[in-house]
This record gives structure tokens, C-alpha cells and sequence, in this order.
């Protein structure tokens, strides 16, 4: 009847306005991530890595004192106006040393770094330049997620897993896992042996795509034991000139043992891994 087709009619229009409004305010899909890049800078003795997704740029480590310039440098060449996190695995200077000049002279919406502190003027520079953009610390830990916009896509803590000793900064190391889809990589910091038994003991290693080894090829870290469970196809030392023998042949003998492919920044300059998900290819850039 009449009375009741103008109902049905009433009923149409009034669900097309509430998906027209669903629509609008924000209820969106999240979608897969075309594509994740990982640029291994070369900055020396030292780390300044670059994650960039779609939708996202993150920071790990800014190298050392004096580097920033060339670190902010190239995230203006590679188009990077805004970094969504900045990541400060530890407090060494080699590590921590261009950060100040990066969150100074970039939009930076979150730092992430581990509850340990340090007494040098490269750690008191990076704690106030975080201060002087009136921001403050996410404190990074095992299990701890930074937000992503990709379903496909999750950036997570593993380490610390535990205090060390005030003065074993490189346990201390903010260890970080990158899953793209089928593909993972792992950064590892500086840390070294007892971070890497409590990573193993927890059950938090398992095999990656690319691994940034630990602390520059230091003796005392990639262990076999390490190694027998992430058994990575790429593996990248970030390393220049340096006093302590770094990469040492023990663990280059054991990278080897793996059948992993090896990268250094002294040597390849500027590395870049590029992930689809289902690949991982890597490249030598300027």
C-alpha cells in the first residue's frame, strides 16, 4: 500500500545518509603497505638507520657527534619532512651523537629510548633537544608497539628485556623487529651476549630477512646460539674506521657459517633494502 512504500522509501533514504555519513567521519580500511624501505646510512663508526613506509618515517640512532647535518641531509634527499618516531637505541655517543641536530632541525612527533641514562655531553645535547620541541620519552621495552597505519606492517620491541647494570649501556639496547608481511628485519643496537641469552630465553628470536648486527662486529655479540635461530639471508655491519677491530673476524667467520650475505657501510656506502612483502632486494645508493 502507499503508507507502507513511503515507509520502505523513508527506511532507504535514512540507511544511505548513516553509510554516507560512516563514510565520511573517518571509518576507513586499513589497508596493506605497498612497500617498506630500510636505508642503512653510512655515518661511519656508528648507526643511522631510516624505516620508511607509506605511511610512515622512523629513525634509529643519528650516529655520532657531528653527524647530524649529513644524517638530515639525506632524509631531505629521500623527501623526509616529518619523522613519526625517532628511536635512540642507547646512550652511546656513536649512536646518540647526531640526534640533537636531527630533532632540532626536523618535525619529529614521538622519541623512543630506554630508561638508561648517561653522563656525556652527546646524551645531554640529545635529552635537550627533545626538551627544547617541549616533548617527552616513550620509555622503549620488550613488547612495546610503534603505531603503524598497515595492517601488514608491525614495528615491535624486544628488547630490553630486563635492567642491566647502569653501567652496561649496550644491553641496554633498544632492540627493534620489523615485520613486512612475509619479510622481517631485526636491529639489534650494540647489544651484546647477555641481551641476546635473554632474547633467546624469551622465545623472541626466530629466522629474519636482514639482520643489523650488533654492536659493529664486536666479539662479544652475534653469537652462534644467536645466529642458529635468526639465520639471516642479508646481514648489514654499520661500521667506519675504528680502534676496536670492528667487524672481528670471529663474527665474520660466523656470519659465514650462516650463509648470510654481508653488507658494510665502510665498504658498500649507503645501503637500501626494499620489501614488498613477499621480497627483499637490496641496493648500494649514494
Amino acid at each position: 500500500d502507499f503508507i507502507g512504500g513511503v515507509r520502505m522509501k523513508k527506511i532507504r533514504v535514512i540507511s544511505l545518509v548513516l553509510l554516507f555519513a560512516l563514510f565520511f567521519t573517518g571509518i576507513k580500511e586499513v589497508t596493506a603497505a605497498s612497500y617498506v624501505q630500510v636505508h642503512f646510512i653510512n655515518v661511519g663508526q656508528g648507526d643511522a638507520i631510516l624505516v620508511q613506509t607509506p605511511n610512515e618515517n622512523i629513525l634509529i640512532d643519528g650516529g655520532g657527534k657531528g653527524k647530524g647535518p649529513q644524517v638530515v641531509s639525506y632524509l631531505k634527499k629521500n623527501k623526509v619532512t616529518t619523522l613519526s618516531a625517532v628511536v635512540s637505541t642507547h646512550p652511546d655517543a656513536d649512536h646518540v651523537g647526531g640526534l640533537a641536530y636531527v630533532i632540532k632541525n626536523m618535525k619529529v612527533n614521538k622519541v623512543y629510548a630506554p630508561n638508561i641514562s648517561h653522563t656525556t655531553l652527546a646524551y645531554k645535547d640529545f635529552l635537550l633537544a627533545v626538551k627544547s620541541k617541549k616533548m617527552k620519552f616513550t620509555v622503549a621495552k620488550q613488547g612495546l608497539e610503534i603505531p603503524t597505519k598497515a595492517k601488514d606492517i608491525t614495528l615491535r620491541f624486544l628488547g630490553p628485556v630486563r635492567a642491566y647494570a647502569k653501567s652496561d649501556l649496550n644491553n641496554w639496547s633498544a632492540v627493534l623487529h620489523l615485520k613486512h608481511n612475509k619479510k622481517s628485519f631485526l636491529f639489534m643496537g650494540d647489544a651484546e651476549n647477555a641481551a641476546e641469552k635473554d632474547l633467546l630465553a624469551k622465545k623472541l628470536i626466530s629466522k629474519v630477512d636482514v639482520l643489523k648486527v650488533g654492536h659493529h662486529g664486536s666479539k662479544f655479540s652475534t653469537s652462534a646460539k644467536f645466529l642458529e635461530k635468526a639465520v639471516p639471508a642479508y646481514s648489514v655491519l654499520s661500521v667506519g674506521k675504528n680502534g676496536y677491530g670492528h667487524p672481528t673476524s670471529d663474527v665474520s667467520n660466523r656470519l659465514k657459517k650462516v650463509k648470510s650475505t654481508v653488507y658494510r657501510t665502510d665498504k658498500s656506502g649507503n645501503v637500501l633494502f626494499s620489501s614488498n612483502g613477499l621480497k627483499v632486494t637490496p641496493r648500494m645508493v649514494r
